[in-house]
């Protein structure tokens, strides 16, 4: 049973679909070609490989998702960003707008903070996860919230983690051009805190977990796609290593299959067998 208040069945579908459809290209099939695109590194695969006991068709298979998840992480970016804008009183500005914030939420009644703290804006900066940047992006991060507060009085500005180290909505510590530096109202802050603050919902967070898998299967069957891609990565390797099929292959023909991809060029490599 559908039981969420903050958005309706409706939206949330939407938002589901839209989200399933941001992986567009990458949930292509993959060929050799696709594999080796930006150039995989056959040693660490052989390693991989070795170490982990693994065979090859599970090798590969380990490689291709890992390529598919880098790419997947800006989708779920898109999915945890954008579901606010069906959120009363929240606004997604569109890129590059606004000030270029990831959402912004207003309430005039006042939007009460740790430390007897009340504005009535608050302007976000979405992460995914809590160690995604870096020294650098940090402090350009905090300077942009500092500007911010010196143009509005009465707001306050979030860094707002999907995946955080724990729960929490605390004064974010960080450092700018060497020195330590924090402000009450520049604060660090878990989704599901974020979550609990827009809705008035204590467990928004939780319940939307809770209803998410039956709303993306709902989804996916209404959408009448067969979207598991059939890779063919380990076949091209097995038809190339068995020079088309007139070779028995072996191990040894498949990981010098595998370091072609990267040192055909190298000395001592030769991709006619030489």
């Amino acid at each position: 049973m559908y039981n969420l208040n903050f958005i309706s069945e409706e939206n949330f579908k939407i938002h589901v679909k839209n989200t399933i459809e941001k992986y567009g290209e990458k949930l292509n099939s993959y060929d050799l070609d696709k594999f080796n695109k930006n150039i995989i590194d056959p040693i660490k695969l052989i390693f991989d490989k070795t170490v982990y006991g693994l065979s090859w068709d599970e090798i590969i298979a380990s490689e291709v998702s890992r390529q598919r998840d880098k790419s997947n992480n800006n989708d779920i970016g898109y999915f945890h960003q954008r579901i606010f804008q069906y959120f009363d009183n929240c606004e997604v500005p569109a890129n590059g707008t606004n000030g270029g914030w990831d959402v912004i939420y207003k309430n005039a009644n006042g939007i009460n903070l740790p430390e007897d703290i009340v504005v009535d804006k608050i302007f976000v900066e979405m992460k995914n996860k809590h160690n995604t940047m870096n020294s650098a992006s940090q402090a350009k991060t905090f300077i942009k919230m500092q500007s911010q507060l010196l143009r509005d009085d009465n707001c306050a500005c979030f860094l707002v983690e999907a995946i955080a180290q724990k729960s929490q909505n605390i004064k974010w510590n960080t450092t700018v051009d060497g020195d330590k530096v924090g402000h009450k109202l520049i604060r660090r802050v878990s989704i599901d805190q974020f979550y609990s603050l827009v809705t008035g919902e204590e467990n928004a967070f939780y319940d939307m977990c809770l209803v998410l898998p039956e709303i993306i299967e709902e989804v996916v069957f209404e959408m009448n796609e067969n979207r598991k891609p059939n890779d063919k990565v380990l076949d091209d390797l097995i038809r190339i290593a068995g020079n088309e099929g007139k070779n028995e292959v072996t191990n040894d023909m498949l990981v010098k299959t595998v370091y072609l991809l990267a040192f055909s060029s190298y000395l001592g490599f030769s991709k006619d067998g030489d």
